[in-house]
């Protein structure tokens, strides 16, 4: 299967320049910084912790994933091969995901914060496809790491600025719709976790197809020709 073969291809890739080694620095040093707070903050700064890094960090490693990409010429191969669209960006949040869910998961026990497992892991996990697949359509059309910095402010803004208001307390019921908040409420295992989980998957998967959408453009045009 192309998909596995992609899978696998970014895993190596993500290990062979250190994200994993990356990933395993943060972990201990949030574990760390868990166990230096009082046992009463520990559960919320866990949350806070998690959505900031694992979920959130998918979208800056997606951006520099995919400008790499673009800098040795692998999006040209990508534009002749068998390859579809969304097997590619499939594969990319599905790497990503994989990580941020096990590490989130890590910081999460390693902090005694984890409510339920059954909701905080798909929430990590869903949260980073939604936040990954934000970073592949901004990269998808930037050609700088600067560029890709600024133009991903406004996402992560809209995203995060809501969810960190429900963290504190800001909790008017309709937000519920809103997919940051959805991620929060799965890590705590909230009041609202059961359809904030069907929520985040139906915006992690509209993001994603979204980016189907823009790589499949950004793929035809390669060149300054239409493939």
């Amino acid at each position: 299967m192309r998909l596995k073969a992609l899978l696998i291809g970014d895993i190596r890739f993500q290990f062979k320049y250190g994200f994993y080694f990356l990933y395993l620095i943060f972990t201990i040093l949030y574990v760390g910084m868990l166990y230096a707070l009082p046992a009463a903050w520990r559960e919320r700064a866990a949350v806070l912790m998690i959505f900031t890094d694992p979920a959130a960090m998918g979208l800056y490693f997606m951006g520099a994933i995919v400008l790499f990409e673009k800098g040795e010429r692998v999006l040209d191969s990508i534009a002749i091969s068998p390859v579809r669209p969304m097997e590619y960006v499939a594969s990319k949040l599905l790497s990503i995901a994989l990580i941020s869910a096990a590490v989130g998961l890590l910081i999460g026990y390693g902090g005694k914060a984890v409510p339920n497992s059954l909701f905080f892991a798909p929430g990590v996990f869903l949260g980073s496809c939604l936040f990954s697949a934000v970073g592949l359509m901004v990269a998808a059309n930037i050609a700088t790491l600067n560029q890709f910095i600024v133009a991903t402010i406004p996402a992560e803004l809209i995203i995060s600025v809501p969810a960190i208001a429900w963290l504190f307390g800001w909790k008017p019921g309709f937000m519920i719709l809103h997919p940051g908040i959805c991620i929060i409420e799965l890590c705590q295992n909230g009041a609202n976790a059961l359809p904030a989980i069907f929520i985040l998957a139906f915006w992690a998967a509209l993001s994603a197809l979204l980016a189907r959408h823009v790589m499949a453009k950004s793929l035809r045009s390669l060149g300054g020709v239409k493939l």
